[in-house]
Order: C-alpha cells, then sequence, then structure tokens
C-alpha cells in the first residue's frame, strides 16, 4: 500500500500558517511599541501646551503689573515737582521707559500666542489701547517741565486710557486663566487615555503571545511528541499502536499518514518478515531509534525487497517532512524571538523616556512652588506698604488739622485786630476833639487879656498833649496795618500748607488703592500658580504611573523572550542537518 500525496497547498499550510502568526504576533508586538511612544508623544505634546499656557499667564501677569507701574510712574512724576520732594526726576524717566518697555513686549506675546482662539481673539485687541495709553503717559511726562499745568490736565485723559486698556486687561487675564485651568484638565485627560491605551494594548500583546504559544503548543509540539511516541512504539515493533492526526490537512498531517502507511506496508509484510527481517530491524530500527533521539537527519539506504521498498520511501518521506516541520518551528521561533527582542528595547527606550519626562514634570513642580513662595512674599510686602501707607494718610490728616487750627487762630488775631483799629480810631477823634476845644480855650483865653493868660498856657498844653496824642495813635494804626498784613500772609502761607498737605492726602491715597491692587492681584496669582502646581502633579503621578506600565511591558516582553527561546531550544534538540544526511545501516 502506498502513502497518499498531499498537495502543493496543504504540504505548506502548516508553515505558512506559522510564518502568518509569527508575523501577526510581531506585528502586534510593534503596535504595542508604537502605542507606547505614541502614548508618550501624546502626553508630551499635552506638557508642551500646558507649560506655554502657564507661562502665557506669567507673562500676562507681569505685563497688568508694568500696566500699573507706569501710572505710579506718572503719578511720582508729578510728586517729584514739589519743593520738599526726595525723588528724583531721572530715576522716574528711567523707570518709565524700562516699564514702557516692558509692557509693549509682555503684550507682543499675548498677541503672537496662537495656541486657543479664545485668547487670540481678546490678546488681539491689547495693542490699539496700549499704545494709546503709552502716548498718553509719555505727553504728560514729556510736558512737565515745559507746563505742569498742562500736564496736570492731561491726567483725565490718561485715566480714561488706563480704564481702557485695565478692561482688555482684565479680559484677556480671563480668558488666559481659563486656557491655563482647560490646558491642565487636558493634560490630566490626555495621561489618563495614554494609561488607558498602554494597558489594553499591553492586554492585547499579552493575550496574543499566550493565544500564540498556546496554540502552537497545541496544534504543533503535542502533534510532535505524539507522533514521535507513535514512531518510538513501531519502532519497537508494536505494529497496533494507533496513528492520530492524519485527518490534519498540513506537514503534520502528511506524516501521520505516511505513518499510517509505513504502519499498513509494516502489516502487510508480515508474511515476508522472516525472509528480510534481519535487514528490516537492522535499517529501519537504526532509522527509528535515531529518529526518537531527535535525529532528523537519517535515512533508510539499504536495498529492501518488494514490497518493503515502500516501506523504505514512505520513512524517508516522513522524515523529510518531518525535518522540513521542524525547520519550519526553528524559523518561526527565530522570528517571534527577534520581534520580541525589539519590543523588549523599544520598552526600555520608552522607560527611559517616560523617566525623563518624570524628572522634567518634578522640575516644573519645584519651580512653580518657588514662583508661588516669592508671589506669596510680594504680596505680604504690598500688605505692609498698605500699612505704612494708611499710617502717612492718618499723619497727613493730623497736620491738615494743625493747620486748620492755626488759620482759625489767626483769623480771630485778625478781628481783634480790627477792633483794635476801631479803639484808636476813636482815640484819634477824641484826640483831634481835644485839640479843637483847647483852640477854642486859647481864642477865649486871648480874649480875656491877662486874665486868661494861665488859661492860654494851659490850653496850649492840652493841645500839643492831643497832638502828641493823634501823632501816637497814627504810629499805632500804622503797626497794626502792618501787623494785619502779616498775619493775611502767615494766613495765606497756612492755607498754602494746607494745600500742599491735601494733594499729598490724595496722591497717598491714590498709592494706596495701586498697592491694594498689587496686594490682591498677586494673591490671585498665588492662586492660579498653586491650581497649576496641583494640576501638574498630577501629571506627575500619571507619569510615575506610565513608566510603572512600560516597565510591566518591558518585564512581559522579556518573558516571552524567554519562553520563545525555550520553544527555540526544544526545536533545536531535532537534528535536521544541511546537504550531508547519515545513512541508516
Amino acid at each position: 500500500m502506498t502513502m497518499p500525496k498531499s498537495s502543493a497547498s496543504e504540504a505548506k499550510s502548516l508553515t505558512h500558517a506559522i510564518r502568518v502568526a509569527g508575523m501577526g504576533l510581531l506585528g502586534l508586538m510593534l503596535l504595542c511599541g508604537a502605542t507606547g511612544i505614541g502614548a508618550a508623544w501624546m502626553q508630551t505634546a499635552a506638557l508642551d501646551y500646558q507649560v506655554g499656557a502657564t507661562a502665557l499667564l506669567a507673562n500676562h501677569e507681569h505685563a497688568d503689573m508694568m500696566h500699573d507701574a507706569i501710572r505710579s510712574d506718572v503719578l511720582a512724576r508729578f510728586q517729584a515737582e514739589e519743593p520738599d520732594s526726595a525723588i528724583k526726576p531721572d530715576d522716574i524717566q528711567k523707570d518709565f521707559r524700562e516699564h514702557i518697555a516692558s509692557l509693549r513686549e509682555g503684550i507682543a506675546v499675548d498677541v503672537a500666542y496662537t495656541g486657543d482662539a479664545a485668547v487670540t481673539a481678546v490678546t488681539s485687541k491689547l495693542a490699539e489701547p496700549m499704545e494709546a495709553y503709552v502716548q498718553s503717559a509719555t505727553q504728560i511726562i514729556d510736558s512737565i517741565d515745559r507746563d505742569p499745568a498742562a500736564a496736570r490736565a492731561m491726567l483725565s485723559g490718561f485715566f480714561d486710557q488706563f480704564r481702557a486698556l485695565e478692561e482688555s486687561m482684565g479680559a484677556a487675564s480671563d480668558a488666559i486663566e481659563a486656557n491655563s485651568t482647560q490646558s491642565a484638565k487636558s493634560a490630566e485627560g490626555v495621561g489618563t487615555i495614554a494609561m488607558i491605551l498602554l494597558v489594553i494594548t499591553l492586554a492585547v500583546g499579552i493575550a496574543g503571545t499566550l493565544a500564540f504559544v498556546t496554540a502552537a503548543q497545541r496544534r504543533v509540539v503535542q502533534p510532535i511528541v505524539v507522533l514521535a511516541g507513535t514512531m518510538r512504539a513501531l519502532g519497537d515493533g508494536n505494529l497496533a499502536a494507533e496513528v492520530t492526526g492524519a485527518d490534519r490537512g498540513d506537514e503534520l498531517g502528511d506524516m501521520a499518514k505516511a505513518m499510517l502507511a509505513f504502519r499498513d506496508q509494516l502489516q502487510a509484510a508480515e508474511a515476508a518478515k522472516q525472509a528480510q527481517a534481519a535487514l528490516i530491524v537492522d535499517s529501519l530500527g537504526t532509522g527509528l531509534i535515531a529518529l526518537a533521539q531527535g535525529d532528523l537527519t537519517v535515512e533508510v539506504v539499504a536495498d529492501l525487497q518488494a514490497p518493503f521498498t515502500g516501506l523504505k520511501d514512505n520513512f524517508n518521506s516522513a522524515v523529510g517532512s518531518l525535518r522540513g516541520l521542524i525547520g519550519s518551528v526553528a524559523q518561526g521561533t527565530m522570528m517571534i524571538r527577534t520581534g520580541s527582542q525589539e519590543i523588549a528595547l523599544a520598552s526600555e527606550d520608552l522607560a527611559r523616556r517616560t523617566e525623563g519626562n518624570a524628572a522634567s514634570l518634578e522640575e516644573t513642580v519645584a519651580a512653580i512652588v518657588e514662583m508661588d513662595q516669592r508671589l506669596k512674599a510680594t504680596a505680604v510686602a504690598a500688605g505692609r506698604t498698605v500699612e505704612r501707607a494708611d499710617g502717612a494718610i492718618s499723619t497727613v490728616a493730623g497736620g491738615r488739622e494743625i493747620a486748620d487750627e492755626a488759620v482759625q487762630a489767626m483769623n480771630r488775631v485778625s478781628e481783634s485786630a480790627k477792633g483794635i483799629d476801631s479803639v484808636i480810631a476813636g482815640l484819634d477823634k477824641i484826640a483831634f476833639q481835644t485839640r479843637v476845644l483847647a483852640m477854642n480855650a486859647a481864642v477865649e483865653a486871648g480874649r480875656a487879656g491877662e486874665a486868661g493868660r494861665g488859661f492860654a498856657v494851659v490850653a496850649d498844653l492840652v493841645s500839643a498833649l492831643a497832638m502828641r496824642a493823634e501823632e501816637e495813635a497814627g504810629r499805632a494804626r500804622d503797626q497794626l496795618t502792618a501787623t494785619q498784613a502779616d498775619i493775611g500772609t502767615a494766613v495765606e502761607r497756612v492755607q498754602r500748607v494746607d494745600g500742599a498737605l491735601s494733594a499729598i492726602s490724595e496722591d497717598v491715597r491714590g498709592v494706596h488703592v495701586l498697592l491694594a491692587g498689587i496686594a490682591d492681584d498677586n494673591r490671585a496669582q498665588s492662586s492660579a500658580v498653586t491650581e497649576v502646581n496641583v494640576a501638574i502633579g498630577a501629571m506627575d503621578q500619571a507619569t510615575q504611573q506610565n513608566a510603572a506600565m512600560v516597565e510591566q511591558t518591558s518585564a512581559a516582553a522579556r518573558n516571552l523572550t524567554s519562553e520563545v527561546i525555550a520553544l527555540s531550544e526544544q526545536a533545536a534538540k531535532f537534528r535536521i542537518g544541511g546537504t550531508q544526511r547519515r545513512a541508516a545501516a
């Protein structure tokens, strides 16, 4: 009985299946590596976007501070014009130019940002009010030396420009803060998605690998072991040994069919076994023993007579099929081994990059913590300055009260001087009337002749005394007039002092409002930086978890490599040789 021959497609079906499965497993592992790299890239892109949004927020807050600083420079320049001011105009001019340059630079960075449409929509409207504000401030600063009154008249328009820019800056700040918060949430979501992708891909890779190993064990290794046992049984002379797998359409099926034919021929040749028993036992027995020991290079070359010629051909054909199958298994395991090693290397490289990302996140957290501490320190300093400004306002208010009391006292002295002037006027009139009466008395004494001479002398003395009284009253009036003029001058000077104190009080109140705004802004910035710090901390934790997952993927790839090496070692136990084959005696 001859062995049925399989078609070419059936003979190559198992080899093709092993190659296809190996390529599929390799593709699956490459997919795992690509997914890991993609997840790392997604996290890196999300981190870059969040860092850009955070940097934009810090830049905008600095530009907002420069916006307030320019107003402070303008007010300080007016204060420098006071005679007793210690502020140097040159220093203010230098600070003013630096603040303008810094404001323009910050607004330029805001306008150049294109990461969010909402931010771009509001930042594109900052340049025009900013230039109008800067131009108004520059006109005032340049006009103070030439015409302080004209410069002071420009303040109303300047404050209008300040409020217009402040509204635009506030809208931009809201949009930028919303963008920063959204970027933190997006980064957290990307980290979660990346981790889920890694877990799913790792699970699919492990499941595919286990499925391949299990299928290879069930479909290839176990049938080969069974066939080897059957061959060993036939080699031991057990012609009733059961041959399984003859219904398969692959190389193992061909081997089983060949073994069935081999067994049938042995049974058919049982009657002629006595004639060629020694030759059959010597040739086929040696070949089967070598085959049982894993030597697939053996062939039966003895000159057997019919019907044992077909037995020799079937044996050699079965060994050739087994040799091709084991070669295919060895080739497939080499491909899988190479793929698993590449996956392990890619996973280790991904782990190193993930650790690098985690280190970068840790440095970012440290920088933001330091920024938060500085903002809090600035807020505390601004609060203390506000307290000092409150004290200055109280001191100026006390000075104004003292000046008011001095003006009231001088007014009372002026009123008293007016009363004294009335008294002096009355005395002058009395002296004039007394002199007139003395002149009348002298006339009457002259008329009386010798009898009125003594009375005439008394009248002359009274007239002289009245003239001296008029002269003294005139001197007293002149002195009182000079005193009243001095009192009026003193009242005017005190009123000017009160006006200066009032202006100082208003300026100090303006500085107080500015410092309070700076303190509130610093506290708001500190809160925003704290939220960013929390978000980046969550990203750091997610990155560390991803690093752990990548390490697990690398370990699974190494385990797969070990399993494939073990399978390769099992296949290597079979000697398939090259062109040289050992002949069975």
